[in-house]
């Protein structure tokens, strides 16, 4: 019976494409995986920004007019478009276009890499940097005041830790802030002494808001100015949407200009932050004409994290038993945005980093959420096994970045001891339970690149190759798993399912197109590959020179 009825349907699928209109993109030269039934084509064809075909190049070929353009991958592999569910988005512009100092390589280069921007740029007032971590730093101890006190006696400097959840002030920035030994911390933050009672300069989550004030505070070109950069940078890695973090409100508005005036090649879902919903909470979900700029969610903050052991632990950590974190907003204040945001129609987004942080926001979603709701949690990071099964039971989904596994492993045992690894970085523990677990980058904590996301899913290794021996690697992913984290699954996060995340006839022509087909080359060339393609709304926004 399937030897006759196979040969038909294909038949009246050639016949129904030669009848058609002619597309206006095909795409073909390599495998194309749909993320869907029909798992593996050979061609894609699109029409008005939707996909019209995916099937044989055959019948592709049939939709081929005067006018369509067509795309040879020339062995490259197709995939539905990949989403970064956890991203700061005007964070990776300016990372782009401030002082970086992501992979210095110790505390003598990254104040090396200050001075020099110092020297180049000679900038008026606070100066602002980012992107260190002392993992794996000589030096083994975060970055100090007195490192940087000596290139910079007079202008205030900010330099703020990859996580985002620390910085190091230095001495001129933290008398200006009028901040001394004194100083009280606020609740939810931590001001660091040394041994001698001395400040280090560090200052850890809500204390970071002491020196806020130093900021010159962005103006619309400087915002404008970075999300051109992250837009540029985004469609080149070969995202075509981005779950949008901790946005200002005032971004809200600037971004769907920015579509309006065809300038946002990037689908956006916005999160907003909590204090600044209002308006949100007001006027309900909202999204442009295209839907390209899409805005639903609010995000909230539950702890800090654990790179600067700020992440809320039951137990104290085991490399400094004198803390065991912090919880950043008051259970009351969570309470009372989870009751707006559920009458407004408004998804939750809570980053928790810790055990007890993740516990402690289940536990809200318990009484306050529902499974309808796909409420989440941002990261996820580090749980109670026994909470693991909590997720599915309560429809929460899980937003991870594989990424911070493969950073974390060169110091996480140490802050959590053996015991707590069991529930660390548990995407597999996750997915059997149940769960919808979704992939971001968090970047710029982390590089933003989605072959590092894909291939820290797979392989649960640093780049290096190396993993420690107590890193669970049963936690690993399938690369069908690790596929659909960055597709459907992201799709679903965002109430978009029926739109987004697989290759099938009607949804949206968003597709991304690697150098190297995921599904089948060696683990280690993963990272090594690059994007080839990047295609939204059926228009390239992307396309690398070969």
């Amino acid at each position: 019976m399937k030897r006759l009825v196979l040969p038909a349907l294909a038949a009246v699928l050639l016949a129904t494409a030669a009848n058609a209109a002619p597309a206006d993109l095909v795409i073909w030269g390599g495998p194309v995986y749909t993320g869907a039934k029909a798992g593996k084509v050979e061609a894609v064809a699109v029409s008005r920004g939707r996909i019209a075909y995916a099937g044989s190049r055959a019948g592709a070929r049939a939709q081929v007019g005067p006018k369509t353009q067509v795309i040879d991958l020339k062995g490259a592999a197709l995939f539905p478009g990949f989403t970064d569910s956890h991203a700061h988005l005007r964070g990776i512009g300016e990372r782009e276009l401030t002082l970086n100092l992501e992979g210095s390589k110790s505390a003598a280069e990254a104040t090396a890499r200050v001075k020099a921007y110092l020297a180049a740029h000679k900038p008026d007032g606070t100066v602002i940097g980012r992107g260190w971590i002392e993992t794996g730093w000589p030096e083994g101890r975060f970055l100090d005041r007195s490192d940087i006190d000596p290139i910079a006696p007079d202008q205030p400097l900010l330099l703020v830790r990859a996580d985002g959840h620390a910085l190091i002030a230095n001495t001129a920035a933290l008398k200006a802030a009028g901040i001394d030994e004194n100083t009280a911390a606020p609740s939810g933050g931590a001001i660091l002494k040394g041994a001698d009672g001395r400040l280090t300069g560090m200052l850890v989550d809500n204390a970071m808001a002491l020196v806020r004030k130093l900021e010159r505070p962005p103006t619309e070109a400087d915002r404008r100015a970075a999300f051109a950069a992250a837009f540029k940078v985004e469609t080149a890695y070969g995202w075509t949407g981005v779950h949008a973090m901790s946005v200002d409100w005032a971004d809200v508005g600037l971004l769907e200009e920015l579509d309006k005036a065809g300038q946002a090649p990037l689908r956006v879902y916005n999160a907003v932050e909590a204090d600044q919903a209002g308006p949100l909470f007001a006027g309900g979900p909202r999204a442009t004409a295209d839907g390209r700029i899409t805005t639903r969610a609010i995000k909230l903050y539950e702890d800090g994290a654990l790179g600067s052991r700020g992440a809320a632990l039951f137990a104290p950590y085991s490399d400094s038993p004198g803390t065991s974190g912090l919880v950043r907003t008051p259970p009351e204040v969570m309470r009372a945005a989870m009751r707006q945001a559920k009458a407004a129609g408004i998804q939750v987004a809570t980053h928790a980093i810790g055990d007890r942080g993740n516990a402690n926001v289940l536990d809200l979603y318990a009484t306050e959420g529902g499974p309808a709701l796909r409420w989440r949690i941002e990261h996820s990071q580090i749980l109670r096994v026994a909470d693991i099964p909590r997720f599915a039971k309560l429809g929460v989904i899980a937003s991870m970045q594989p990424s911070h596994a493969i950073g974390d492993l060169h110091f996480a045992p140490s802050r959590l001891g053996e015991n707590r690894l069991a529930g660390a970085y548990a995407w597999n523990s996750l997915l059997n339970s149940g769960a919808l677990v979704v992939g971001g980058t968090d970047a710029p904590v982390e590089r933003g690149d989605p072959l590092i996301e894909f291939y820290a899913a797979v392989a649960r290794k640093d780049l290096q190759g190396f993993s420690a021996p107590d890193w669970h690697p049963e936690q690993k992913l399938s690369r069908t798993e690790a596929l659909k984290l960055f597709t459907s699954s992201a799709a679903y996060a965002r109430f978009a399912e029926n739109d987004l995340g697989t290759i099938e006839v009607g949804k949206r022509a968003d597709f991304s197109a690697f150098s190297v087909d995921l599904m089948t080359v060696p683990e280690a060339a993963i990272p090594k590959a690059h994007a080839v393609l990047t295609v939204v709304d059926g228009t390239v926004v992307y396309r690398a020179v070969r």
